[in-house]
């Protein structure tokens, strides 16, 4: 433990339990519903993947929010200035009700508390494809935010995405740690593949959890109480395997 300066959490699946499938259902649903008078629903679903595609495919040229924008507009016909206003509409009238399909881990407070308690940055490493205003509703819904995070990742402030280990290098260079002084901790493969820069890596199984065989083993797996009991001194000085 005294080898880390910062805990890297991920958010949905780790600190809120969450049936992706089933929110992003919703989300797609309800988003084109929102933007119809404008984009037809047939046109807006793939258009907004192959934006966000290209946005996980930034190579850091410029910040996510520009580079989905960038790829957005041409797709759909319509200019930024028209469109964003209703987005935001969406994420402060519609994407509140989202909080249904999810729960916060009953550990996730106590484990970043752990980690702030110990002197250690904590981080939240949501995959970077959703501007600050829909993020910070699901730290809410995890009850975490209030806690004094050293970095949240959103579109606005973000160059590249998860598997893109720069995306972890970029938050380590901004902030001067070492990789191995990084403990990542997620439930997806994009998040252990950090392993292959050098980070130490704490899987927290979900439903969703399918590494790939090229992807290092995770240096550690287990539950949220797991990364408590890791992170807290012991006795032993032993954490879980």
């Amino acid at each position: 433990m005294s080898d880390y300066r910062a805990v890297f959490f991920d958010l949905d699946g780790t600190l809120l339990d969450v049936d992706m499938n089933t929110f992003l259902g919703k989300y797609f649903g309800m988003a084109a519903a929102r933007l119809a008078h404008l984009i037809p629903p047939e046109k807006f679903v793939p258009s907004l993947m192959r934006a966000t595609n290209v946005m996980i495919e930034n190579d850091g040229r410029d910040f996510n929010e520009a580079v989905f924008w960038e790829a957005f507009t041409p797709l759909v016909g319509r200019e930024r200035a028209e469109l964003e206003p209703v987005f935001t509409k969406f994420y402060t009238e519609d994407f509140p009700g989202f909080h249904t399909l999810a729960r916060p881990n009953a550990d996730a407070r106590r484990a970043v508390e752990t980690a702030l308690d110990l002197g250690l940055d904590a981080l939240v490493i949501t995959n970077p494809v959703f501007p600050a205003i829909a993020v910070n509703q699901r730290l809410a819904w995890a009850g975490v935010n209030d806690l004094p995070f050293r970095r949240v990742t959103t579109y606005e402030n973000s160059r590249y995405c998860k598997p893109n280990l720069r995306y972890f290098d970029a938050l380590a260079e901004e902030f001067g740690y070492a990789p191995g002084e990084c403990l990542v901790v997620g439930d997806e493969d994009m998040d252990m593949v950090a392993a292959q820069g050098g980070y130490p890596t704490f899987l927290i199984p979900s439903a969703t959890t399918n590494l790939s065989p090229t992807t290092p083993a995770p240096t550690y797996r287990g539950a949220l109480s797991d990364v408590i009991a890791l992170l807290s001194p012991s006795p032993t000085g032993r954490g879980p395997g």
